[in-house]
């Protein structure tokens, strides 16, 4: 009985934790928006490094938003750059997200951040 009760607990636990980082604790340098191709075959590439300065290893989603040049957002995409790896402290990843993005022309200006961290 003891054991049904363990593995029922444990199939109930969530697979990831929130870590005890913040979102304050990762920063996203060299941010980099380029566009190639022409015509229909524009395709994006929006990199950059998240670094993590938090005391313990974890993971972060970055939030990346395309906006006109009113500050409409267009489109807004969200990826985890390290997948489902920790990250450790003071290291970082690289990341292009931009594949995630549809091109449009009116698209001027490209915000980026941290939105949730989690240990897997």
């Amino acid at each position: 009985m003891k054991r049904l009760a363990l593995c029922a607990a444990l199939m109930l636990a969530p697979l990831a934790a929130h870590a005890a980082c913040s979102a304050t604790d990762f920063a996203i340098q060299d941010f980099k928006m380029k566009a190639m191709g022409s015509g229909q075959g524009v395709r994006l590439s929006l990199s950059g490094q998240l670094v993590n300065h938090c005391a313990e290893a974890a993971a972060a989603q970055v939030k990346i938003e395309a906006k006109d040049a009113d500050g409409k957002v267009l489109q807004a995409k969200q990826g985890w750059p390290a997948g489902t790896t920790n990250i450790a402290p003071g290291q970082s990843v690289e990341f292009d997200l931009g594949r995630l993005f549809r091109y449009q022309s009116d698209m001027q200006n490209y915000s980026v951040g941290v939105v949730d961290v989690r240990t897997w």
